[in-house]
C-alpha cells in the first residue's frame, strides 16, 4: 500500500479497522490530520498531509510505574 496524502485516509483506517486496530484521530496542525495507533511496544502516529505521509514512532518500556513523584515531575517539566 502507499498512500499519497489525505486523500488515503479513509484507505488507511480501513486498513486499520480490517486489521482490528484501534486508533485515534487529531487535528492539531493546520495542515495535518494525524492518527495515532498503540500496538505492543510502540505507538505510532501518522500525520496525512495534503500530497503525502510522515510518521513518527515511539518505542519505550512497558511496564506500570507506581513512583509518583516521578509521575509529577515529568508532568510539570514545562512549568
Amino acid at each position: 500500500m502507499k498512500l499519497n496524502g489525505i486523500r488515503d485516509l479513509l484507505l488507511f483506517l480501513n486498513f486499520l479497522k480490517d486489521r482490528s486496530i484501534s486508533y485515534r484521530i487529531e487535528h492539531m496542525r493546520a495542515d495535518s490530520v494525524m492518527v495515532t495507533l498503540t500496538l505492543v511496544g510502540i505507538r505510532i502516529e501518522v500525520d496525512f498531509f495534503d500530497n503525502h505521509v510522515e510518521y513518527s514512532t515511539f518505542t519505550g518500556d512497558e511496564r506500570a510505574l507506581d513512583d509518583q513523584t516521578r509521575l509529577f515531575k515529568l508532568l510539570n517539566k514545562d512549568v
